[in-house]
């Protein structure tokens, strides 16, 4: 038995770095996107990836049984009608001699100003009404609403009778009449999206994937790939008596892989579509015909073609290999690399190697993410201590490259449905260092709930105690969204480009001026 001890030019013409990124995350698929596919019989190939599976699956499954309550609130808002209140106030503590500025103490205006908003949502219906109120320095805001579907946006403002409404397929020729040159008159408002999980993959998508290019990558791997043997090895202080499970593959094997795998993507339509209907997400516009979007898929397919071409010339003189150590179907240590490039003399070397503990109170982790290139070693760690024993949590979680250090450090306890926490996010680097700490408590009941939480910043610089932004939620059933009354409309998209120019010129900004003109005048603030 061995016993090992985990520690924590020119470029030759049709391989690009982009075509060796493309490649390495394809690469990156085949010893991770596959541990989806389900495994039953347990050879070598299964053990190996049922190892990667189980692993996950124990890491969510501890998410999920630390966060319950706030878990169930989250899937109860998605399937009720559910009202949030959020009470947003600051706190400055400089002293006014230090401060003041013109005569006006910052202090006076931010201790004794506070925003409220209060969101009414029922995501099943597509309906969404939040009501904004505020107090600045004096000054009372209140009936400004913004509400919407997923098929129009209405607003309501204090200073105008009627409710402003543009519906989502209005925008696009609205736009176009006012700016033909820049706009096509298929734009949207996207207000579908806020309805569809933030843009996120659905259940049938990552089935598809999990189908089509799990089980094909999956099935692509040989089986003599896969070798094992007992081996000790040392994690976190702790001796373990693992399998160690090797995939070693060719340079031939991962290009036939590759070649698979661009093959598929290059003709899936889906997959297409998707990137498609993502970009649409993040950039706005209607998917179809926004130049960008077009742009980024042509891209794409460039790419893909590109690296099919470069596959020939690509050099991985050591193939692609992936060690795991496993206990008790878990994986306890990891030693995963693979170099490639267009010649010899110009290889990039991308490297995975560290050791995790997944237990049931505690769960450590640390991972040295190598990259090699030109005889320039880059190294990210990511570290982790997490605990969670009899309602008590104790973490800390710390990503380092170089000279920067971005850091958490949290502790939490659980007490008949309340969780009391404080919670630091820390970043320092070689010139300056500074902290975000949030602390405060949350009480979750099925179907309502409530918090209370603070933030401030402390740096050299800067005190824990000068400023301060606090943060009060509470949220509730409610038996269904309050939208606003349709009998007196304003529609942006009936009335035109010209018409609704005038109206802002004309009804909208005088009557906005004249508010505020009264506003400070009763504030004693002008």
């Amino acid at each position: 038995m061995n016993e090992t001890t985990n520690d924590g030019s020119n470029k030759k013409k049709g391989v690009s770095k982009g075509i060796i990124a493309i490649t390495i995350i394809a690469v990156l698929a085949i010893g991770g996107a596959v541990a989806a596919f389900m495994l039953n019989n347990l050879s070598l190939k299964e053990s190996y990836f049922l190892a990667e599976k189980k692993s996950t699956d124990f890491m969510i499954d501890k998410v999920e049984e630390r966060y319950e309550p706030e878990l169930d609130w989250y899937e109860h808002s998605k399937e009720n009608a559910t009202e949030s209140k959020v009470d947003l106030s600051g706190e400055y503590n400089v002293p006014s001699t230090e401060a003041a500025y013109g005569g006006v103490d910052p202090s006076q205006i931010i201790n004794n100003s506070n925003l409220t908003i209060t969101a009414a949502t029922d995501m099943e219906n597509k309906q969404i009404s939040t009501d904004i109120a505020a107090s600045i320095g004096g000054i009372e805001v209140n009936d400004v609403n913004l509400s919407f579907t997923n098929e129009k946006l209405m607003l309501s403002l204090p200073f105008v009778e009627e409710v402003i409404q543009l519906k989502d397929a209005d925008l696009g020729p609205l736009l176009y009449e006012l700016d033909p040159v820049s706009f096509t008159g298929e734009e949207t408002l996207e207000l579908d999206s806020i309805f569809e999980g933030n843009g996120g993959l659905s259940e049938e998508d990552r089935e598809y994937f999990k189908e089509e290019y799990g089980k094909m990558i999956y099935d692509q791997l040989p089986e003599d790939a896969f070798t094992t043997e007992d081996e000790t090895v040392e994690v976190n202080g702790e001796s373990i008596n693992a399998e160690k499970i090797s995939m070693q593959l060719t340079e031939k094997q991962v290009k036939e892989i590759l070649t698979a795998v661009f093959d598929k993507m290059e003709k899936d339509d889906k997959l297409k579509d998707l990137i498609r209907k993502q970009a649409g997400l993040q950039l706005g516009g209607t998917a179809a015909v926004d130049p960008e979007i077009d742009q980024l898929l042509s891209d794409f397919e460039t790419g893909i073609a590109e690296a099919k071409d470069g596959l020939a010339d690509l050099q991985i003189p050591n193939g692609f290999n992936s060690t795991i150590w496993v206990e008790n179907d878990l994986i306890v240590q990891r030693d995963l690399a693979i170099e490639m490039g267009p010649s010899a003399e110009e290889l990039v070397t991308f490297s995975v190697k560290g050791g995790q503990l997944l237990k049931d109170t505690t769960q450590f982790f640390d991972y040295d993410f190598g990259l090699t290139e030109s005889g320039n070693e880059s190294v990210v760690n990511i570290a982790g201590n997490l605990t969670w024993e009899d309602n008590k949590a104790s973490d800390k979680i710390s990503l380092t490259a170089d000279e920067f250090t971005l850091a958490y450090d949290g502790t939490e306890t659980l007490t008949d449905g309340t969780r009391d926490f404080e919670r630091i996010f820390t970043f320092e680097e070689s010139a300056t260092s500074g902290s975000l700490n949030w602390n405060g408590s949350a009480t979750y009941n099925k179907d309502q709930m409530s918090s209370e939480n603070s933030f401030s910043i402390e740096s050299p610089d800067i005190s824990q105690d000068m400023f301060a932004l606090h943060a009060n939620v509470e949220g509730k059933t409610i038996d269904k969204v309050e939208m606003p009354a349709e009998d007196n409309v304003k529609d942006l998209g009936e009335m035109g480009a010209q018409g609704t120019m005038e109206y802002f010129e004309l009804e909208v900004v005088p009557s906005f001026q004249e508010w505020l003109f009264t506003k400070l005048a009763g504030s004693g603030n002008f």
